[in-house]
């Protein structure tokens, strides 16, 4: 399991601009957070390449799970 260390504040600015200030689920604008795309948990990291920007609805219906419809930088 991946130690959690807190992401960079420049790392969850570059996330939230990259994906437009918006949930890359459902395209809210509001309450967004930062989100594993793989969660550490499970091997992920906090590489920008793993991180999307969810609204806290998107992100707790995720729940700490690995689902195909969160993942647009992988593919």
């Amino acid at each position: 399991m991946t130690k959690r260390v807190p992401i960079p504040a420049a790392v969850r600015e570059y996330v939230c601009q990259r994906d437009g200030y918006r949930c890359c689920s459902c395209g809210s604008t509001q309450n967004l957070t930062i989100d594993h795309i793989i969660p550490l948990a499970k091997g992920g990291t906090n590489d920008s390449s793993n991180l999307q920007t969810l609204c806290r609805s998107c992100n707790c219906r995720k729940n700490g799970r690995y689902h195909l419809i969160f993942h647009p930088y992988w593919l």
